[in-house]
């Protein structure tokens, strides 16, 4: 399949709601090539193949929250309120919607999540040293300070809080 979309593409197109990664269905159908309707139509005569861990629509409140945060307008054909997949439903959208693009976008997205999940961890990994590094900063800080107590005392001026510029008190 000549066309194949990006995985950069599709990882745009994943959203993190209610603690979990989805996918609109209305992104899916694009992908897919099929009209958000038909998509829903297969899901709903399948609907035993999607349990709420894989598949649940949004509130009011989140397709508002949505619209907000993408700035869509409301106009449009839509009468219900959107579904999302997680990944594991968008993997069994490929078994009710029997058509080569169906598994080759499935293959696609599939990479898109794994891709996602990898850089989120990276981003965590790379987060702990970030806040292992401030504390020994800290530690550092306070370090010094102390050596800087230490040379005032042996100076002869206990108490005093002097700023020092290099090695010599102003």
């Amino acid at each position: 399949m000549g066309n194949v979309i990006s995985v950069e593409i599709i990882a745009s197109k994943i959203l993190e709601l209610r603690s979990k990664r989805v996918m609109l269905d209305s992104d899916l159908a694009k992908l897919y090539g099929v009209e958000t309707k038909q998509l829903v139509r297969q899901v709903k005569r399948n609907i035993d193949r999607f349990p709420d861990d894989f598949m649940y629509q949004l509130t009011k409140l989140e397709v508002t929250n949505l619209r907000c945060q993408f700035g869509t307008s409301k106009k449009g054909g839509r009468r219900y309120l959107p579904y999302v997949f997680t990944q594991e439903g968008v993997a069994m959208l490929s078994s009710v919607l029997n058509s080569k693009r169906a598994v080759q976008v499935n293959i696609q997205i599939m990479r898109a999540f794994v891709k996602l999940r990898y850089i989120l961890s990276a981003n965590k990994q790379f987060e702990m040293k970030l806040r292992e590094l401030e504390d020994r900063l800290k530690i550092h800080d306070k370090d010094i300070r102390d050596i800087f107590e230490a040379i005032r005392q042996l100076m002869g001026v206990p108490g005093e809080h002097k700023k020092i510029t290099g090695f010599a008190a102003k």
